[in-house]
């Protein structure tokens, strides 16, 4: 049987560890907590009797849990890998968690102790009707939870330990993986594929349960610099070019209602500005596209660069680049070439009595990468909800429910 207690206790351990990730570029990765959580999971791994387990200089986890397969069925077998990774997001501070266990939850809002402005309320949390009785983990109000996609370790530790505590389940060799910097798209960086020798992988990195996403978002940055020209405001006239005035008009054409994350849901992409820094001189704004079609994306820049045009007509002597850069591609794309992959995890929920659910993410995971680099990953289920948010929260009984699926599915794996 899978262990409640000792997966909740593994998960409490790690969300005090403050692994935000920090600013792209330069160290990897981008924040020291990561090293010392992977070490940790490293010498955890070893200590329950992994196989192979390695501890990168770059804070990756490899990790084996041997089959239980005779010496030619392991040979053939294939080789199923989970994965998650270490880093929180920056968009809201990991420092200082302090969870919070809510037992036999009752019902209705839950008031964060340490900022009661913050509520975590019923009307924005529909699941929560489904989970009374349930134990659930919230932060005290200052910080995020660290859910994401710290559930996802834990689930996938207390998987490696089980199978480890029960030889008598039959299962092909079994691989971990953890990486770094997955919030600020750098999670695959210094994977090494063949180093992995993976058949297939799994994201432990989905929120609640019973989810098995099969699409993501195909995702590129757009960097918009807006040159002007700089002069003493004294001695302004006909000569200054404000790069900031450019800017605004520039942020202010972009279109809005079906073109933006606060308007747009399910399958419609989006343009969303997101950062933006700068003086008269030059001014910088980096804008997030975003659609299911990865050719949507190419006509989203286009529509960048004509707005640059306009903008330039309309402040004459100002200068706009718009320089595309891409970051990850849909996960359907690469799924459709080996569908077992989540055949098999819906397959995995039927034979626990479970309905699994085919879903899409409104983002990317480090499974989009995997799959576009010829590692089919889909994304499962592992607890998390309300990401990036003092308001992130978890379910216990759904990470039992992950632990479960991922014993169940690499039986299904062995058997074919």
């Amino acid at each position: 049987m899978i262990n409640p207690e000792r997966l909740l206790a593994r998960f409490l351990s790690y969300v005090q560890l403050d692994t935000t990730a920090g600013e792209p570029g330069g160290v990897y990765p981008s924040s020291p907590g990561q090293l010392l959580l992977g070490k940790i999971l490293a010498d955890e791994l070893r200590a329950m009797g992994a196989a192979d387990v390695e501890f990168t200089d770059k804070g990756l986890v490899y990790a084996t849990v041997p089959s239980t397969l005779d010496a030619a069925a392991t040979k053939s077998a294939p080789v199923v890998t989970f994965n998650a990774h270490v880093d929180t997001s920056p968009e809201t501070t990991g420092k200082d968690v302090k969870p919070q266990v809510i037992r036999n939850y009752v019902g209705g809002d839950i008031v964060l102790p340490k900022d009661t402005s913050r509520v975590i309320r019923v009307a924005q949390n529909p699941e929560l009707a489904g989970l009374k009785g349930k134990t659930l983990v919230t932060t005290d109000g200052t910080t995020l939870l660290g859910a994401d996609d710290k559930s996802g370790i834990a689930v996938i530790m207390e998987m490696a330990q089980h199978l480890i505590e029960q030889p008598e389940l039959k299962h092909g060799p079994v691989r971990i993986l953890f990486t770094c910097d997955e919030e600020i798209g750098h999670g695959i960086d210094h994977v090494d594929l063949k180093k992995l020798g993976a058949t297939v992988c799994y994201t432990l990195d989905g929120a609640g349960a019973g989810e098995v996403d099969v699409e993501t978002f195909s995702a590129d940055l757009a960097t918009v610099k807006i040159t002007g020209i700089n002069i003493h405001p004294s001695i302004a006239k006909d000569r200054m070019v404000n790069s900031l005035r450019a800017l605004g008009t520039f942020l202010d054409r972009l279109p809005r209602a079906g073109h933006s994350p606060e308007t747009t849901d399910g399958r419609s992409g989006f343009l969303h500005p997101y950062d933006l820094h700068g003086g008269v001189a030059e001014s910088t704004v980096r804008v997030l596209l975003r659609d299911f079609d990865t050719a949507g994306l190419g006509v989203k820049a286009e529509l960048l660069k004509k707005l640059g045009k306009e903008v330039e007509a309309e402040h004459p002597g100002c200068k706009v680049d718009v320089q595309i850069k891409k970051q990850y591609r849909n996960l359907g794309d690469g799924l459709a070439k080996e569908p077992r992959a989540a055949a098999y995890a819906v397959e995995a929920h039927r034979r626990l009595g479970r309905e699994a659910k085919l879903t899409i993410i409104r983002g990317g995971t480090d499974g989009s990468q995997l799959t576009e680099r010829g590692l089919p990953t889909p994304n499962l289920s592992t607890g998390e909800h309300n990401p990036h948010s003092p308001l992130e929260w978890t379910c216990l009984e759904e990470m039992v429910a992950a632990t479960e699926v991922c014993t169940e599915l690499v039986q299904v794996w062995a058997k074919g």
